[in-house]
């Protein structure tokens, strides 16, 4: 049994479709076909059959897709120990975080990491919360986060460490009245005007929260993804919005007050697929994120 044709039938579950496993895996359609017909001769069992225009696993197909992770990651965990006779891990590593995170986790993380000859690659990303977790089939480590827990959405499956818990505060104009408070409260915001972040962001949910507790619906004009358009929106008088705390320094014109009596505090998580995360490297660099994260938060 070849272990490359198991890793094949995995893509092929997780993606969906032999276009999206050749994008993926830098291949032509009819290469990945040809191999699947591959697998299916050396196993002597049908492993795909034709749905609509496309392809989709059989039942034996979608039984090695599955027992692909288990193969893959006791394979990483045997090269992990090989890393350990080498004496320590070197290597790539694909890191896809949301920009917010990365500002304050990566740029030490990076800096440690070069020095024992860990290369990183980041991408830079901003998706609902639900989304973070279909990253890790393109990269090692996928950062995300979550106000509802330390689970981001859809991520059960994957191994997770928490690398942050970062407060939220409320920017407000600082001739507003309320930045002459020291803390805010729910019914202090729940009337004012709002630049949020599209719905399904975990952001969201702390307006959602305060208006449970106050039994009023808050009034949001703008959702806007970045968080430095939303402190400009802010200082020009549009409205109070919701920033992390370790990642911004307010401009001129804006105060960051802390929110109390509802959770406004983020999970920053980092994610992997189970095989890549027996692996040596990734196992260090996770290390190195969440030490970063410990000094930011201290």
């Amino acid at each position: 049994m070849d272990v490359r044709h198991l890793s094949l039938l995995r893509e092929l579950a997780e993606r969906g479709s032999v276009t999206a496993v050749a994008a993926a895996t830098h291949r032509t359609g009819s290469a990945v076909s040809q191999q699947l017909r591959t697998a299916e001769r050396d196993l002597g069992v049908r492993l795909v059959e034709p749905a609509g225009r496309g392809l989709r696993l059989t039942d034996a197909g979608r039984l090695l897709a599955e027992a692909a992770g288990d193969v893959e990651a006791s394979l990483a965990r045997v090269e992990a120990r090989l890393d350990e006779f080498r004496g320590r891990p070197t290597g790539r590593v694909r890191i896809a975080a949301l920009t917010s995170a990365a500002e304050v986790l990566v740029p030490g993380a990076i800096t440690a990491l070069s020095d024992e000859g860990i290369e990183v690659e980041l991408t830079d990303t901003d998706v609902s919360e639900s989304d973070y977790a279909g990253l890790v089939a393109d990269h090692d480590v996928v950062i995300g986060h979550s106000l509802l827990g330390p689970v981001p959405q859809g991520a059960e499956h994957l191994v997770r460490t928490v690398l942050l818990r970062e407060p939220l505060d409320v920017a407000v104009p600082a001739d507003h009245p309320l930045a002459a408070k020291d803390v805010l409260a729910p019914r202090d915001v729940v009337d004012e005007t709002w630049v949020g972040v599209p719905v399904g962001y975990p952001f969201s949910t702390v307006l959602e929260s305060v208006e449970r507790a106050t039994g009023r619906s808050v009034t949001v004009t703008q959702r806007i993804r970045d968080n430095r358009i939303a402190e400009a929106l802010v200082a020009a008088g549009t409205g109070l919005a919701l920033l992390p705390r370790f990642t911004t320094r307010p401009r001129d014109g804006v105060v960051l007050r802390p929110l109390r009596g509802v959770n406004a505090r983020r999970w920053v998580v980092a994610m992997s697929r189970p095989d890549r995360a027996e692996r040596a490297v990734v196992r260090r660099t996770v290390a190195a994120l969440r030490e970063t994260g410990r000094r930011a938060s201290a």
